[in-house]
Protein backbone atom coordinates (compact mmCIF):
# COMPACT_ATOMS: atom_id res chain seq x y z
CA UNK A 1 0.00 0.00 0.00
CA UNK A 2 1.05 3.17 -0.84
CA UNK A 3 -0.31 6.54 1.06
CA UNK A 4 -2.40 8.60 -0.60
CA UNK A 5 -1.49 11.78 1.22
CA UNK A 6 2.23 12.33 1.53
CA UNK A 7 2.10 15.97 0.68
CA UNK A 8 0.92 16.22 4.47
CA UNK A 9 2.70 14.16 7.09
CA UNK A 10 5.36 16.23 7.67
CA UNK A 11 4.94 19.62 9.59
CA UNK A 12 5.90 22.38 7.70
CA UNK A 13 5.70 25.79 6.44
CA UNK A 14 7.42 28.37 4.30
CA UNK A 15 6.98 30.87 0.94
CA UNK A 16 8.12 30.26 -2.83
CA UNK A 17 11.75 29.74 -1.97
CA UNK A 18 11.99 27.91 1.40
CA UNK A 19 10.36 25.35 3.01
CA UNK A 20 10.65 24.30 6.83
CA UNK A 21 9.82 21.19 7.99
CA UNK A 22 10.39 18.46 11.00
CA UNK A 23 11.38 15.00 9.97
CA UNK A 24 10.86 12.64 12.92
CA UNK A 25 12.96 9.82 14.28
CA UNK A 26 11.32 6.25 14.31
CA UNK A 27 11.42 2.98 16.69
CA UNK A 28 10.75 -0.20 15.51
CA UNK A 29 8.11 -1.55 18.15
CA UNK A 30 8.52 -5.14 16.20
CA UNK A 31 11.02 -6.06 13.87
CA UNK A 32 10.74 -9.75 12.13
CA UNK A 33 13.14 -10.43 9.64
CA UNK A 34 11.42 -13.03 7.64
CA UNK A 35 13.51 -13.97 4.79
CA UNK A 36 16.72 -12.66 2.61
CA UNK A 37 15.90 -12.04 -0.94
CA UNK A 38 17.92 -12.47 -3.97
CA UNK A 39 18.82 -8.74 -4.32
CA UNK A 40 20.24 -8.96 -0.69
CA UNK A 41 17.30 -6.67 0.93
CA UNK A 42 15.73 -8.61 3.42
CA UNK A 43 11.98 -9.24 3.95
CA UNK A 44 10.44 -7.67 7.09
CA UNK A 45 7.59 -7.29 8.76
CA UNK A 46 7.70 -3.83 11.84
CA UNK A 47 5.54 -1.97 13.05
CA UNK A 48 7.23 1.07 12.60
CA UNK A 49 6.15 4.63 15.01
CA UNK A 50 7.54 7.91 14.21
CA UNK A 51 8.27 9.79 17.15
CA UNK A 52 7.74 13.71 18.54
CA UNK A 53 11.49 13.89 18.54
CA UNK A 54 12.52 15.62 15.30
CA UNK A 55 15.38 17.09 13.33
CA UNK A 56 14.54 20.51 11.46
CA UNK A 57 14.81 21.11 8.16
CA UNK A 58 15.30 24.36 6.31
CA UNK A 59 15.09 23.65 2.40
CA UNK A 60 15.98 26.54 0.05
CA UNK A 61 15.72 27.13 -3.39
CA UNK A 62 17.96 28.83 -5.74
CA UNK A 63 16.97 29.81 -9.56
CA UNK A 64 20.00 30.95 -10.88
CA UNK A 65 21.71 27.63 -9.57
CA UNK A 66 24.72 26.89 -7.68
CA UNK A 67 24.57 23.06 -7.53
CA UNK A 68 23.48 21.24 -4.07
CA UNK A 69 24.83 22.55 -0.18
CA UNK A 70 24.31 21.38 2.84
CA UNK A 71 24.88 23.20 6.33
CA UNK A 72 24.10 20.97 9.95
CA UNK A 73 24.87 21.90 13.44
CA UNK A 74 26.44 18.25 13.89
CA UNK A 75 29.84 17.66 13.43
CA UNK A 76 30.13 14.51 11.59
CA UNK A 77 27.75 14.82 9.37
CA UNK A 78 28.25 14.76 5.50
CA UNK A 79 27.99 18.03 3.99
CA UNK A 80 28.21 16.13 0.46
CA UNK A 81 27.13 13.52 -2.00
CA UNK A 82 27.22 11.15 1.18
CA UNK A 83 24.33 12.84 2.83
CA UNK A 84 20.93 11.50 2.14
CA UNK A 85 19.66 14.85 2.15
CA UNK A 86 21.59 15.48 -0.49
CA UNK A 87 20.79 12.50 -2.66
CA UNK A 88 17.18 13.10 -2.22
CA UNK A 89 17.61 16.45 -4.22
CA UNK A 90 19.88 15.23 -6.80
CA UNK A 91 17.39 12.44 -7.60
CA UNK A 92 14.19 14.96 -7.48
CA UNK A 93 15.94 17.69 -9.64
CA UNK A 94 16.92 14.69 -11.88
CA UNK A 95 12.85 13.37 -12.02
CA UNK A 96 11.82 16.99 -12.41
CA UNK A 97 14.33 18.27 -15.07
CA UNK A 98 14.38 21.84 -12.48
CA UNK A 99 18.02 23.48 -13.04
CA UNK A 100 17.35 24.77 -9.27
CA UNK A 101 20.58 25.29 -6.68
CA UNK A 102 18.98 23.54 -3.51
CA UNK A 103 20.21 24.82 -0.12
CA UNK A 104 19.14 22.62 2.91
CA UNK A 105 19.93 23.61 6.53
CA UNK A 106 19.68 20.77 9.05
CA UNK A 107 19.35 21.22 12.70
CA UNK A 108 19.75 17.52 14.06
CA UNK A 109 18.14 16.26 16.98
CA UNK A 110 18.20 12.63 16.26
CA UNK A 111 21.23 10.71 16.95
CA UNK A 112 23.26 9.56 13.98
CA UNK A 113 24.14 5.27 14.28
CA UNK A 114 20.91 5.12 16.06
CA UNK A 115 18.75 2.97 14.66
CA UNK A 116 15.74 5.78 14.84
CA UNK A 117 16.15 6.80 11.38
CA UNK A 118 17.55 10.03 10.92
CA UNK A 119 18.98 10.20 8.00
CA UNK A 120 16.13 8.54 5.89
CA UNK A 121 13.41 11.03 7.87
CA UNK A 122 15.58 13.85 6.48
CA UNK A 123 15.82 12.53 3.17
CA UNK A 124 11.89 12.05 2.96
CA UNK A 125 11.46 15.21 4.54
CA UNK A 126 13.77 17.24 1.49
CA UNK A 127 12.07 15.28 -0.97
CA UNK A 128 8.26 16.49 0.88
CA UNK A 129 9.76 20.38 0.86
CA UNK A 130 11.25 20.24 -2.48
CA UNK A 131 7.89 18.90 -4.07
CA UNK A 132 6.06 21.71 -2.40
CA UNK A 133 8.38 24.31 -3.43
CA UNK A 134 7.73 23.29 -7.12
CA UNK A 135 4.54 23.21 -6.80
CA UNK A 136 3.60 19.67 -6.50
CA UNK A 137 4.78 17.97 -9.92
CA UNK A 138 5.55 14.39 -8.47
CA UNK A 139 2.46 12.26 -7.83
CA UNK A 140 2.43 10.20 -4.61
CA UNK A 141 4.00 6.74 -7.04
CA UNK A 142 6.63 9.21 -8.37
CA UNK A 143 7.75 10.34 -4.68
CA UNK A 144 7.31 6.98 -3.51
CA UNK A 145 9.67 5.40 -6.25
CA UNK A 146 12.28 8.14 -5.32
CA UNK A 147 12.35 7.56 -1.55
CA UNK A 148 12.41 3.73 -1.84
CA UNK A 149 15.82 4.47 -4.11
CA UNK A 150 17.33 6.06 -1.33
CA UNK A 151 16.72 3.41 1.04
CA UNK A 152 14.27 0.87 2.32
CA UNK A 153 13.36 2.91 5.57
CA UNK A 154 12.51 6.44 3.46
CA UNK A 155 9.04 5.29 2.21
CA UNK A 156 7.62 5.44 5.48
CA UNK A 157 8.77 8.79 6.71
CA UNK A 158 6.72 10.33 3.68
CA UNK A 159 3.99 9.26 5.50
CA UNK A 160 4.45 10.25 9.22
CA UNK A 161 1.98 7.90 10.67
CA UNK A 162 2.38 4.39 13.02
CA UNK A 163 2.24 2.12 9.45
CA UNK A 164 3.04 -1.63 9.42
CA UNK A 165 6.13 -1.95 7.53
CA UNK A 166 6.55 -5.24 4.81
CA UNK A 167 8.43 -5.80 1.70
CA UNK A 168 11.87 -4.58 2.72
CA UNK A 169 9.60 -2.02 4.52
CA UNK A 170 8.59 0.05 1.80
CA UNK A 171 5.10 -1.58 1.46
CA UNK A 172 2.99 0.65 4.22
CA UNK A 173 -0.56 0.32 5.85
CA UNK A 174 -1.71 2.80 8.64
CA UNK A 175 -1.74 1.24 12.34
CA UNK A 176 -4.15 3.21 14.56
CA UNK A 177 -5.27 4.66 16.88
CA UNK A 178 -2.29 3.91 19.31
CA UNK A 179 -2.27 4.22 22.97
CA UNK A 180 -0.58 6.92 24.70
CA UNK A 181 2.74 5.58 25.24
CA UNK A 182 5.69 7.27 26.15
CA UNK A 183 9.15 6.36 25.66
CA UNK A 184 12.44 6.94 27.52
CA UNK A 185 15.30 6.22 24.67
CA UNK A 186 19.03 5.86 25.51
CA UNK A 187 21.60 5.31 23.37
CA UNK A 188 25.00 3.96 23.86
CA UNK A 189 28.19 6.14 22.74
CA UNK A 190 28.53 3.75 19.75
CA UNK A 191 26.79 3.50 16.50
CA UNK A 192 25.66 0.07 14.80
CA UNK A 193 26.68 -0.84 11.35
CA UNK A 194 23.08 -2.05 9.85
CA UNK A 195 24.75 -4.14 6.99
CA UNK A 196 26.68 -6.17 9.51
CA UNK A 197 24.06 -7.00 11.64
CA UNK A 198 22.06 -8.17 8.68
CA UNK A 199 24.48 -10.49 7.77
CA UNK A 200 25.42 -12.26 10.90
CA UNK A 201 21.76 -12.71 11.10
CA UNK A 202 20.42 -16.68 11.72
CA UNK A 203 17.41 -16.62 9.84
CA UNK A 204 14.79 -18.61 11.68
CA UNK A 205 11.19 -17.29 11.20
CA UNK A 206 10.47 -18.29 7.30
CA UNK A 207 7.27 -15.96 8.07
CA UNK A 208 5.57 -13.44 10.54
CA UNK A 209 4.34 -14.36 14.07
CA UNK A 210 2.84 -10.89 15.05
CA UNK A 211 -0.58 -10.08 13.96
CA UNK A 212 -1.87 -6.55 13.85
CA UNK A 213 -5.65 -7.25 15.41
CA UNK A 214 -4.08 -8.56 18.31
CA UNK A 215 -1.32 -5.99 18.83
CA UNK A 216 -4.85 -3.34 18.45
CA UNK A 217 -6.79 -5.58 21.08
CA UNK A 218 -3.82 -6.09 23.73
CA UNK A 219 -1.71 -2.71 23.13
CA UNK A 220 -0.53 -2.97 26.80
CA UNK A 221 0.26 -6.71 26.52
CA UNK A 222 4.08 -5.96 25.51
CA UNK A 223 5.20 -9.76 25.96
CA UNK A 224 3.00 -10.98 23.03
CA UNK A 225 4.52 -8.13 20.34
CA UNK A 226 7.55 -6.00 21.83
CA UNK A 227 10.13 -8.32 19.30
CA UNK A 228 13.21 -7.25 17.44
CA UNK A 229 15.04 -10.21 15.36
CA UNK A 230 18.07 -7.84 15.21
CA UNK A 231 18.68 -7.84 18.95
CA UNK A 232 20.63 -10.60 19.85
CA UNK A 233 23.10 -10.02 17.47
CA UNK A 234 23.84 -6.30 18.59
CA UNK A 235 23.72 -7.85 22.13
CA UNK A 236 25.99 -10.24 21.67
CA UNK A 237 28.16 -7.63 19.93
CA UNK A 238 27.44 -5.11 22.84
CA UNK A 239 26.06 -6.12 26.43
CA UNK A 240 25.37 -3.00 27.36
CA UNK A 241 22.30 -3.33 25.09
CA UNK A 242 20.65 -6.15 27.41
CA UNK A 243 22.34 -3.75 30.39
CA UNK A 244 20.12 -0.93 29.14
CA UNK A 245 16.82 -2.70 28.94
CA UNK A 246 17.01 -4.52 32.29
CA UNK A 247 17.59 -1.08 33.79
CA UNK A 248 14.67 0.59 31.99
CA UNK A 249 12.77 -2.37 33.73
CA UNK A 250 13.80 -1.57 36.90
CA UNK A 251 12.32 2.44 36.00
CA UNK A 252 8.84 1.46 35.26
CA UNK A 253 8.97 0.64 31.77
CA UNK A 254 6.01 -1.71 30.73
CA UNK A 255 8.74 -3.44 28.30
CA UNK A 256 12.17 -2.58 26.95
CA UNK A 257 13.26 -3.32 23.20
CA UNK A 258 16.40 -1.82 21.23
CA UNK A 259 15.04 -0.03 18.09
CA UNK A 260 16.05 -1.15 14.77
CA UNK A 261 19.71 -2.60 13.98
CA UNK A 262 20.67 -0.23 17.54
CA UNK A 263 22.34 1.43 18.86
CA UNK A 264 19.19 2.91 20.42
CA UNK A 265 16.82 0.84 23.68
CA UNK A 266 14.03 2.31 24.21
CA UNK A 267 11.62 2.12 27.21
CA UNK A 268 7.98 1.84 26.58
CA UNK A 269 6.06 4.15 29.56
CA UNK A 270 2.57 4.83 31.08
CA UNK A 271 2.46 8.04 32.10
CA UNK A 272 4.76 11.43 31.70
CA UNK A 273 5.31 11.22 35.36
CA UNK A 274 7.05 7.63 35.32
CA UNK A 275 8.93 8.65 32.27
CA UNK A 276 10.70 11.59 33.49
CA UNK A 277 11.69 10.38 36.53
CA UNK A 278 13.16 7.55 34.54
CA UNK A 279 15.04 10.14 32.38
CA UNK A 280 16.67 12.12 35.28
CA UNK A 281 17.43 9.05 36.62
CA UNK A 282 19.34 7.70 33.31
CA UNK A 283 21.01 11.22 33.02
CA UNK A 284 22.99 10.86 36.62
CA UNK A 285 23.85 6.96 35.88
CA UNK A 286 24.34 6.58 32.22
CA UNK A 287 26.04 9.83 31.80
CA UNK A 288 28.09 8.70 28.90
CA UNK A 289 24.88 8.17 26.56
CA UNK A 290 22.54 9.83 24.94
CA UNK A 291 18.40 10.36 26.50
CA UNK A 292 15.33 11.75 25.52
CA UNK A 293 11.77 10.94 26.29
CA UNK A 294 9.29 11.24 23.31
CA UNK A 295 5.95 10.47 22.49
CA UNK A 296 4.26 9.55 19.03
CA UNK A 297 4.29 11.59 16.21
CA UNK A 298 0.81 11.40 13.92
CA UNK A 299 0.48 14.27 11.62
CA UNK A 300 -2.20 12.47 9.35
CA UNK A 301 -5.69 12.59 9.18
CA UNK A 302 -5.95 9.83 11.90
CA UNK A 303 -4.34 11.74 14.15
CA UNK A 304 -5.06 10.83 18.10
CA UNK A 305 -4.77 12.44 21.47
Amino acid sequence: MIPKDVDSPVAHGGSALLERCRAPAKINLWLEVIRRRGDGYHELSSLMVPLQLCDDLKVQRQEDGGGISIECDEPGVPLDEKNLCWKAARSFLQKTGLEWGVHIALKKRIPHGAGLGGGSSDAAATLLALNRLARSPLQVQDLHDLARSLGADVPFFLYGRPALATGIGDRLEPVGPLPPYRFVLIKPPFGVATGRVYESLTLTRGESRIRVPVFLARPWDLELWLQNDLETVTENDFPIIRQLKQWLMSQGARGALMSGSGSTVFGVFEGDSTAAKAVESARKIWTDCWIAASGVYDSGPQQHS
